[in-house]
Parts: structure tokens; C-alpha cells; sequence
């Protein structure tokens, strides 16, 4: 039987939970045959109806696009509603944010950070006469307090932080600039989401300005594409980067779009895996005598052998998420250094493959002090050299812990 598709069949977003805004949000039908899966808009330029009047306001893809926009409408609903602005890759997000800080202006930023944020404000803002201030926003409860002045413009931080996975409490320092700040024009928040997603932390509810991810993590999920996106509710700050997307031109290709758009239909069932392999490889990690350092969020004090460098995750994330950071005890069979023993655990896996990025279906093993972070050796945000980062893929966690088993029996 023919039934009526108009807008009385159109879903409403408002009030599903988040596993249906997931599936559905930026994925409805296709509005011109009811596609249940959207056409992908790769075209670059659209005719017009008429001299200086395009069709439906299109002009050129680098202003807009429908499948962008898709993906940009379905981001900012799982972060809870604003407005998203997509970008070609997580970096060009990160450029697109900081200038928002101008020449004078001062920005406090946590310290412990993707190396690439590090590299862009201290080499790219800081010569343009923007202050970088690093602070410990996880521990000092004062440190934020006592980092801020008058010139503040940004507080800029990771949560949980990249690749020590310390938690920062989004809603705390929301507190603290509304106590500081008052009535008087306060900074703006910037929480960089990458590694908890959406789906176990929604920043932009707790108080922050701006929230933003590399899209090419979890948000994607499958190590296929590069992309950003950033989301806000200001019109302000929206109205600001929605002309630096198009001034810059560092816009993602229409594909692009349609393969994050794709994983997000999976995002919380791939985090909830994501998160139960990561639990269950802390817990064998915390098991070795040669494991020396080790953090995951979830992992309490006392579930473990080795406390040292525990957290547990605070009110605002549902779950640990899939990240786990250790270092190891130097020894082992071949009486090598923690580093040495490091390096040798990151090249003989066989399930983690050795390789940077994070947050795809597979497992990844990296050693952050020579790859991502790299560009923070010799500051105060230099890591650890022997520590290892750990992308826990959905795999079977069996398997996943028997390949790091005879990984550390090796080293």
C-alpha cells in the first residue's frame, strides 16, 4: 500500500536516546527519492537558476555541501546540539579554533597534549604573538585559578589527555571561570572530545565553549579517512569558524564525509567494545610484575597490583573508553632497559599493528615519545621514553591479550 512521505513521516530527533541519534542523525532518507541510504554529493560547483541566484543557496562545494552538512548536523547532535563545522583533518580544526586568540591574547592550555596541538601553538600562534601557558588541569585543583589573567582568550584542554589519559574535570573548570570571570567577559572552553567521543562524554553540557574531534578516530572508526570537526552553540563562535571553514578553504571532501557519517551508525556499539577489551587488558597489564606505570580511566585503586598512575574515570564519562598507557619495568628476559623494552614490545606484536593514529576497528601499538608526540621532546610536556600507548581495537580480548602476553614474555 502507497503511503504519504511528507513531513508527518519525518523523524523527530529531539529526545531519542543516544544509540538512535547514532544510527539516524544526519541519515535520514534522502529528501529527493527516499534513499534510505543519502546520495554523496561529489560535485564542486551548481548551476544556477538565474544570474546570482543559486539553487537552494548552493554555490561552490567549498561553502557547501550536502553530505558536510549531513555530517555536520549529525556531530553536533551527538554532542547535544549547536551547530558543526567540518574541516579537512583534526590539525585544520585545531588552526581553525586558535584563531580565535589574537596577537597579545593568552591561552591556557593543559599539559598533556596531542603533540601536532603543542607543535601548531608554539610554532604557528606563539611567533604571531599568541601566549601559550601550559598547566596541569588534572592535578593542582589551583592551577587553572592561578593561570589565568586578564588576557586569558582560551582554555584549551584534552579530557582524557593524550597519551597520559589523565581526566580533567570539564564541569570544575567551567566553575572556575564563572567564579573568576563574573560578569566580565569570560574565556572560551575548548575540550578536544577525540578520545572519549560522543558516546561517553558530551563536553559542551558540562560547560564547555567548543568541543572538537579528529573525526578520523572513533567518530570514523575504521583508520579510512582524515577529518575534523568542531561543534559549538555560540552564535558568536560559530558564526567565526563557519567563515575561517570557507576563508581557509580546509574543507573535507564529500566522501570523506559520507565514511564518518557511515561510522557513526556504529559508534556506540564499537565504544562499548572499545571499552570493554581496553578494561579487561588494564586488568592483565596490572597483573605483570613487569609492568611499572600503568593508567586507564575506570581503573580504580586496588583493582590491580601496581596502583602507580591509576585513575578513575569522574562523573562525566560513562566508561574508560579504549585507550590504554604504560610503561614497563626494564629487566625481562633479555635484561633490557624500560625504553629498550618498550621498543621491543611495540615491534613484536602481531594483532597491534605499530602505527600511529587511534580509535579504529583494529588494534594499534605505538611508542608516543618517537611518533605522535615526538614534537614535545626536550619542553615540560616531554613523555615518558618508555611509554606505550595502546589503541584497543574490537577484536576478541583473548586474543588481544595472548599477542601482548608473549609481546612482554619476549622483551
Amino acid at each position: 500500500m502507497n503511503r504519504d512521505r511528507g513531513s508527518d513521516r519525518d523523524l523527530d530527533l529531539e529526545g531519542l536516546a543516544f544509540e538512535s541519534l547514532a544510527v539516524h542523525a544526519g541519515a535520514e532518507p534522502d529528501e529527493l527519492t527516499g534513499a534510505v541510504s543519502p546520495p554523496i554529493y561529489q560535485t564542486s560547483t551548481y548551476r544556477q537558476e538565474a544570474v546570482g541566484q543559486p539553487t537552494r543557496g548552493y554555490e561552490y562545494a567549498r561553502t557547501q555541501n550536502p553530505t558536510r552538512e549531513r555530517l555536520e548536523r549529525a556531530v553536533a547532535a551527538l554532542e547535544g546540539g549547536g551547530e558543526g563545522i567540518a574541516f579537512a583533518s583534526g590539525s585544520a580544526t585545531t588552526a581553525a579554533i586558535a584563531d580565535l586568540a589574537g596577537p597579545d591574547d593568552e591561552v591556557v592550555v593543559g599539559d598533556d597534549v596531542y603533540g601536532g596541538t603543542f607543535r601548531y601553538l608554539e610554532r604557528v600562534r606563539k611567533p604571531s604573538g599568541v601566549k601559550p601557558h601550559y598547566a596541569d588541569l588534572a592535578g593542582d585543583p589551583d592551577a587553572l585559578w592561578e593561570a589565568l589573567t586578564d588576557r586569558t582568550r582560551l582554555v584549551w584542554f584534552e579530557t582524557p589527555t593524550n597519551p597520559l589519559l589523565k581526566l580533567i574535570d570539564i564541569a570544575a573548570a567551567a566553575a572556575v571561570l564563572r567564579e573568576r570571570y563574573g560578569d566580565r567577559p569570560r574565556p572560551r572552553i575548548v575540550v578536544d572530545n577525540t578520545f572519549a567521543s560522543p558516546a561517553l562524554q558530551r563536553p559542551l553540557d558540562l560547560g564547555a565553549d567548543i568541543v572538537f574531534h579528529s573525526a578520523t578516530k572513533y567518530l570514523a572508526g575504521h583508520s579510512d579517512t582524515v577529518l575534523g570537526i568542531a561543534v559549538a552553540r555560540d552564535p558568536e563562535i560559530i558564526e567565526r569558524l563557519r567563515f575561517l571553514q570557507n576563508a581557509m578553504g580546509a574543507v573535507p571532501g564529500p566522501f570523506d564525509c559520507f565514511l564518518v557519517l557511515r561510522g557513526l551508525r556504529t559508534l556506540h556499539l564499537r565504544v562499548e567494545r572499545h571499552a570493554a577489551n581496553a578494561d579487561a587488558i588494564a586488568h592483565f597489564l596490572a597483573s605483570r610484575e613487569d609492568v611499572e606505570w600503568l593508567r586507564y580511566p575506570g581503573l580504580a585503586d586496588g583493582d590491580h597490583a601496581h596502583p602507580h598512575g591509576a585513575v578513575v574515570a569522574s562523573g562525566q564519562m560513562r566508561a574508560g573508553g579504549g585507550m590504554v598507557s604504560f610503561i614497563p619495568r626494564g629487566g625481562g628476559a633479555h635484561g633490557r632497559s624500560a625504553r629498550e623494552r618498550a621498543i621491543a614490545i611495540c615491534e613484536s606484536t602481531r594483532l597491534f599493528t605499530l602505527a600511529e593514529s587511534l580509535g579504529g576497528v583494529e588494534s594499534l601499538i605505538e611508542l608516543p615519545a618517537v611518533m605522535t608526540h615526538a614534537s614535545v621532546a626536550g619542553s615540560r610536556l616531554e613523555v615518558p621514553e618508555a611509554l606505550v600507548r595502546l589503541s584497543v581495537g574490537i577484536e576478541s580480548a583473548d586474543d588481544l591479550i595472548a599477542d601482548l602476553r608473549q609481546a612482554l614474555d619476549g622483551a
